[in-house]
């Protein structure tokens, strides 16, 4: 169990994540970690699940390998990588070399009133990972750490899968469009270039 004093503030970590991100593709997972990639800036080149509870992993895997020259960062949350757990083990048997997962854990289910998760009993995620065959997974505490783990999501071989403990404080929604056609077809042409036909 994680104490919530002395923790990271969700905003800032996954700033830190998305900074100097370069062509890097991004899945969300819904709510949370949707808005706060959104308040770290909108862009075509995030594709937001809004509210697909448990298909930011398995969505991220499918990217990582119809792209294997581009690098693919999976943001999402622990309630949502609870309900997934099987990605983990369906993306090690894969192995893409080009996918990290950065699990943003406040412990809560952000969308649902804030109860608590499995990860506030102790269920450790990167653990999980670590089991399943994770090339590189980690605890996130502090900023050096999250350096660390932002440098080896955009240049070490994967799968690589971090789980970064962030208070349970309330931010402020920022969210992007929410036409999903719209989402589906930006992400498209910032990927392949060409625009979607119909």
């Amino acid at each position: 169990m994680t104490g919530q004093n002395a923790l990271l503030d969700r905003r800032d970590a996954v700033k830190t994540l998305l900074d100097d991100r370069g062509d890097l593709l991004v899945v969300t997972g819904l709510g949370g970690t949707c808005w706060d990639c959104t308040a770290a800036g909108d862009t075509p080149l995030n594709f937001p699940m809004w509210g697909g509870m448990g298909g930011a992993a398995m969505v991220g895997l499918g990217l990582s390998l119809a792209q294997p020259s581009r690098r693919v960062l999976v943001v999402t949350g622990d309630g949502e990588m609870l309900m997934g757990l099987g990605a983990l083990a369906t993306i090690s048997t894969a192995r893409p070399a080009n996918l990290a997962i950065a699990v943003i854990d406040n412990e809560r289910y952000g969308e649902t009133g804030m109860q608590r998760t499995h990860t506030a009993a102790g269920v450790d995620i990167a653990g999980m990972a670590t089991a399943a065959g994770f090339v590189q997974t980690c605890t996130v505490l502090d900023e050096s750490a999250l350096a660390e783990f932002t440098d080896a999501s955009r240049s070490v071989a994967g799968p690589l899968l971090g789980v970064i403990k962030v208070a349970t404080d309330k931010v402020p929604l920022v969210m992007p469009p929410r036409d999903g056609a719209l989402l589906k077809d930006r992400f498209r042409e910032a990927v392949l270039g060409t625009p979607a036909t119909n």
